[in-house]
């Protein structure tokens, strides 16, 4: 028979104990994987960037670097490698180990496996929507704070 509280804020399984009301705690969590992303993306930038032309102002041109097809193709790969593996390997980004949370299997109270891994990282497109608007309300509408990837992955996001 299964610990797990419905619809309270605690879920408790095989001896480990969570909050899911951590939805302040998930917003600085991506605020702080985005800025991780972003300084990789600066690397790709400089590692795969091509300078073009553009006109800035009546002052003249200046020059703007974008990114080649390959460096943004191996950026995706990277970016959603960073979250599966993650999740998958340490149950939570290097943004929830900052703010202390992590994702747990609803079922085991475990880490999630790869397929719960990939499923929470492909419906961040999703919940992206909106800069990440979608996800926040759908977060907030729902006694278990759960966003689409986490209902569908059926995992949860807990204090660690």
């Amino acid at each position: 028979m299964s610990n797990l509280a419905y619809p309270s804020e605690t879920v408790t399984q095989k001896g480990t104990s969570g909050d899911v009301h951590v939805t302040g705690r998930r917003v600085v969590a991506n605020i702080l994987d985005g800025i991780l992303l972003t300084a990789v993306g600066a690397g790709f930038l400089m590692a795969f960037g091509v300078e073009t032309e553009t006109a800035a102002s009546t002052a003249g041109t200046s020059s703007m670097a974008a990114m080649s097809p390959t460096g943004t193709a191996l950026y995706g790969v990277f970016a959603i490698a960073y979250y599966v593996v993650m999740e998958a390997l340490a149950g939570r980004t290097a943004g929830k180990m900052l703010t202390g949370i992590r994702i747990v299997d609803e079922a085991t109270g475990n880490a999630p496996s790869w397929g719960q891994a990939i499923l929470r990282t492909l419906l961040r497109i999703v919940d992206g929507f909106f800069g990440y608007l979608v996800g926040f309300v759908v977060v907030l509408s729902n006694d278990r704070r759960r966003r689409v990837g986490d209902m569908v992955a059926k995992t949860l996001v807990v204090r660690a």
